[in-house]
C-alpha cells in the first residue's frame, strides 16, 4: 500500500502509554505530592515551552519548498507527535492520579504507600526499596511501584512479620526489618 494512504497513526504507532504498567481497575492512580509535582512540571514545560518552539520550527521548515524531502520538517512532525503523545499521557495520568503525602505515617512500622522498607530473603540478602506510584518509581533507585509483587506482599505487614512472596522461581518467604517514612514538612 501506498504511503499515500495510510493515516498518521498507522506509520507510527508506538503509544507511550502501552509501554506503562495500567492502574488496576477499580484502584486508584496513588503518586506522591513531590511525583505528581514532577509530572505536572513536566506537562507545564512541554506546553509551555518545548511544543511552541517545535510548532514555530516546524511552521519554518514547511516555508522551505518540498516537504517529502525536508528532514527538518519530517523529524519536526515526529518530534511534535512525540510531545503531543506525551502531553495526552501526562494529562489522563494527573487526572486520575490521588496524591498521597507518606509523612502520614511518619514513625509507624506498618508498610503502607511511600514507605522505605529494609526486609531479609530466605538466603539471607537483605534488600531496602521503597514503594511509590505508578508513574514515579524508578528500580535503579530501588523504588517499586505499590502495583509490584514484592510492595503487595509487604504491604499492611509490621516490623518482624515474614510475608510470602511469588516469585517466578516460586513462592519465598521475607521478614520486614525496617519500615521508615519521611519526616513531615
Amino acid at each position: 500500500m501506498s504511503k499515500a494512504f495510510t493515516k498518521e497513526s498507522d506509520v507510527d504507532n508506538d503509544d507511550e502509554g502501552a509501554s506503562l504498567p495500567a492502574v488496576p481497575a477499580g484502584a486508584k492512580n496513588y503518586i506522591t505530592p513531590q511525583g505528581f509535582q514532577r509530572l505536572r512540571s513536566e506537562l507545564l514545560q512541554l506546553m509551555d515551552e518545548e511544543r511552541p518552539k517545535v510548532v514555530e520550527a516546524v511552521h519554518w521548515d514547511a516555508r522551505n519548498g518540498d516537504r517529502s524531502e525536508n528532514g527538518d520538517y519530517i523529524y519536526g512532525k515526529k518530534r511534535l507527535r512525540e510531545i503531543d503523545r506525551r502531553i495526552h499521557f501526562l494529562t489522563r495520568r494527573l487526572d486520575i492520579a490521588e496524591p498521597t503525602d507518606p509523612s502520614a505515617h511518619h514513625g509507624g512500622d506498618q508498610v503502607f504507600f511511600g514507605a522505605t522498607v529494609c526486609y531479609a530473603e530466605e538466603s539471607g540478602v537483605e534488600r531496602t526499596i521503597t514503594i511509590l506510584g505508578i508513574d514515579e518509581a524508578d528500580n535503579t533507585l530501588n523504588q517499586v511501584s505499590w502495583i509490584s509483587p514484592v510492595a503487595r506482599a509487604l504491604l499492611k505487614a509490621r516490623v518482624g512479620d515474614v510475608v510470602r512472596l511469588q516469585t517466578p522461581v516460586g513462592v519465598q518467604e521475607i521478614e520486614v526489618l525496617s519500615v521508615s517514612y519521611p519526616a513531615p514538612a
